[in-house]
């Protein structure tokens, strides 16, 4: 038996050794770094289910505690409900948010009147006459007077709103009136028949494709959306020589939908002064502590509109459908 030591082999097994062992620390590494992967992702995962559940609870308590922060306060003061933005289901200036702000400002001990300040282009003719309706029913209860104070704008609906209070005031510049009605569309029949487009409109009922913008007009829905729409501007008009009464000074172009300036508005009895906020609290009702009582969307509702959480929504809000304009 020779006693002969090869080094070749020696070198071939000890690199097989060696990367053996390459191997082995290699696969040790990716298993380590796997399961710290899924640790960390396991980590995250619970973390992001504690960050979804603390968002969910805030926003229903939120919602549980939205009408519970509603503060008497005792001492003299004029209670402000601002009237901004389109007049409309779901919006700032919806018949729920101001209906609710009047009904605290009404209920207060301390609130001497309650003072509208009314910043608006118009909207919704059935918003803005729940609203007046109120505003009618709670000055009776409370034996309350309510001012309106018009910033830039009361149009259309927001002057629907507005023709419920005692007195007007106004800015000389303001835009005061266009009481009218409007219902606008788009017709594409001539787009249509251009570019080769085929309208397909199958309907069980005679008039359900109504106003249909890719038909042609009919001239009888014409004359029949138009009798609708001079119905609502008599009812506007009627709301609005109860709200003025005497002071009113009617022209022929007083119900015609134009708009006038806040010094013209007050020469016209559409407005009874001049005025700004401060100045109806501290001359008209007597009472310079101004209060704020307007109802704004709570914590919880704005995180679940700014999270698309629509069942949070649905606890508030229906869901705003295109409509009638007063504009």
């Amino acid at each position: 038996m020779s006693d002969h030591f090869d080094v070749n082999t020696l070198k071939s097994s000890s690199g097989t050794q060696a990367n053996a062992g390459w191997e082995r620390a290699t696969i040790e590494k990716l298993l380590f770094a796997q399961l710290k992967e899924q640790q960390a992702a396991r980590r995250w995962k619970l973390l992001f289910r504690l960050l979804w559940l603390s968002v969910f609870a805030a926003i229903a308590w939120a919602l549980w505690n939205a009408d519970r922060f509603t503060t008497t306060i005792s001492t003299p003061h004029t209670a402000l409900i601002e009237v901004k933005g389109e007049i409309a289901t779901g919006a700032d200036a919806s018949a729920d948010n101001v209906i609710a702000s009047l009904r605290s400002a009404m209920e207060d001990s301390g609130a001497q009147a309650v003072v509208l300040l009314i910043n608006s282009p118009g909207g919704s003719p059935v918003q803005a006459g729940i609203i007046n309706d109120e505003i009618t029913r709670l000055k009776a209860l409370h034996g309350k007077k309510v001012y309106a104070v018009v910033e830039e704008t009361c149009a259309s609906a927001a002057y629907y709103i507005a023709a419920a209070a005692d007195e007007i005031y106004v800015d000389k510049a303001s835009l005061v009136g266009s009481i009218g009605v409007l219902m606008d569309g788009f017709g594409f029949t001539g787009l249509m028949d251009k570019i080769g487009i085929e309208r397909r409109l199958m309907t069980a009922g005679e008039n359900k494709a109504l106003l249909d913008p890719f038909s042609p007009q009919d001239e009888a829905d014409k004359a029949y959306i138009q009798g609708m729409l001079g119905e609502i501007h008599s009812q506007f008009i009627a709301v609005v020589k109860q709200g003025r009464g005497t002071r009113l000074k009617e022209t022929p172009d007083t119900f015609t939908g134009l708009v006038w300036s806040g010094q013209q508005a007050v020469a016209q009895g559409l407005a009874d002064g001049l005025g700004n906020l401060d100045y109806v609290a501290r001359e008209v009702i007597k009472a310079d502590n101004i209060i704020d009582y307007t109802q704004r969307d709570n914590v919880g509702m704005r995180l679940a509109k700014q999270l698309g959480v629509s069942m949070g929504e649905g606890f508030y809000k229906a869901a705003a459908g295109a409509g009638l304009q007063l504009r």
